[in-house]
């Protein structure tokens, strides 16, 4: 498929906005000959070669779930977990029952696997992070002068790009100390999930870039010829970063980069390997989607990304796919049955109220009746839901037919807890047929 022709099938697989139905709620059957692999999740887990597991996708799909549902399922298969967050959300930590998260692995009480699984998690803290790199790579006096400076207490805190970068850093690290079988990474719920992909590269020509350069130039010219500088190159720059940054901008960024210098080369290079890292067979990515329009959009990017970046993907999560116990029952026939209930009920009933229940406090036919069409109705629209999604489905594989996927039927209510997560987990090491 050329390149033209694959963008227009895929607008047409992830953006149309058709039901994908007949008008009755029956699905429309997969297109002859199309490949749908599927995703063995335990397997996944069960490799003792898969060290890091990335979970990116959208936000509202149940990633932040799906992350921990994998973390509870592997520890529980022997494995030794630890789930580390990116999403500033606190729904990992409540279902785990833990009270926080921080930038400290916590294990989790009450997950333990046959075989020795143990589950961890954790939440990643930005600046913590940050200061913990400043501390190990110089020496005292330097990182005191370093974590003092305010330029870098900015930066820490919130400068662009900066968080991913501490991911790539964090997960480094969680991979260095070998202390555990399984890395699971939950990701921001954005297309800036991927964004730590690029931190080497963003963070560190921040750091080794024009912009360091011009500002710590007269430090390094000194004297007169310093004063000239700023006077004539430098004015319209140092008066914008005053009014933002206040009046000592200058000697606070030379300051910092003085004191950093001795770490620059650290910080590409950790992140390189990092990033190679996850380019390695140890790594999967998985994305979750649900089975809407919006959501396979976004999974088509995360898909096309991590090619284009040539990140191992394991697969796509589907979630939250609705299931019904009486496939045999199409929408077209129960909408008919609830018809002729209503038109019985009706004929019953002349005038139009409900049925009485009479002395015995059983509930009339007619009432009965009522009862039961409304029900038939309801699954008649569960059936077109079904339809919609699997059409949408559908789509999507025509695109990528060579991305395994694996369905997680929709729970009843939230997850909230342990057992949930199990009840997900479980769900997602089901092969489907």
């Amino acid at each position: 498929m050329s390149a033209q022709a694959r963008s227009r099938a895929k607008a047409d697989a992830t953006g149309a906005d058709r039901t994908g139905t007949d008008g009755t709620g029956t699905a429309e059957k997969s297109p002859a000959g199309l490949a749908d692999p599927s995703l063995d999740v335990d397997a996944l887990l069960d490799d003792p070669d898969t060290r890091i597991i990335v979970c990116c996708g959208s936000g509202g799909v149940g990633k932040t779930t799906t992350a921990a549902a994998l973390g509870v399922r592997a520890a529980e298969r022997g494995r030794r977990v630890v789930v580390l967050t990116i999403d500033p959300a606190r729904r990992l930590a409540q279902s785990m029952g833990l009270s926080e998260l921080d930038n400290t692995p916590r294990p989790v009480k009450g997950v333990a696997g046959d075989n020795g699984g143990e589950l961890f998690a954790m939440m990643l803290d930005m600046k913590r992070t940050f200061d913990e790199i400043v501390l190990a790579h110089s020496d005292p006096e330097r990182a005191r002068t370093i974590l003092e400076n305010p330029f870098y207490q900015s930066l820490s805190a919130g400068f662009a790009g900066t968080q991913e970068y501490m991911a790539m850093e964090k997960l480094g690290q969680l991979r260095a100390r070998d202390e555990w079988d399984l890395i699971v990474v939950d990701t921001p719920p954005s297309r800036s999930a991927l964004d730590f992909l690029d931190a080497p590269n963003r963070l560190g020509s921040f750091l080794d870039g024009r912009f360091i350069r011009v500002l710590t130039a007269p430090a390094k010219v000194g004297g007169r010829g310093a004063m000239k500088f700023l006077g004539v190159g430098m004015g319209l720059v140092t008066g914008v970063l005053t009014k933002v940054l206040g009046a000592h901008v200058l000697t606070d960024v030379q300051t910092f980069v003085a004191a950093l210098d001795s770490m620059f080369g650290g910080f590409r290079e950790r992140a390189d390997r990092t990033y190679k890292l996850l380019q390695a067979p140890g790594t999967a990515f998985l994305v979750v989607a649900a089975p809407e329009r919006d959501a396979l959009r976004e999974a088509a990017y995360f898909v096309d990304r991590l090619a284009a970046d040539r990140m191992p993907l394991a697969g796509l999560v589907l979630n939250r796919v609705h299931t019904t116990g009486a496939p045999q029952l199409t929408a077209e026939r129960a909408l008919a049955g609830a018809e002729t209930l209503e038109e019985n009920g009706a004929e019953q009933d002349p005038d139009g109220s409900p049925g009485s229940s009479g002395s015995t406090g059983a509930p009339s036919a007619s009432a009965a009746e009522a009862v039961a069409a409304g029900l038939l109705r309801l699954h008649a629209e569960r059936m077109q839901v079904m339809a919609r999604e699997r059409s949408t489905r559908d789509r999507f594989v025509s695109v990528y037919p060579d991305v395994s996927i694996t369905e997680v039927a929709a729970l009843p209510g939230d997850v909230h807890d342990l057992d949930g997560l199990r009840e997900i987990g479980t769900r997602l090491g089901r092969t489907p047929a």
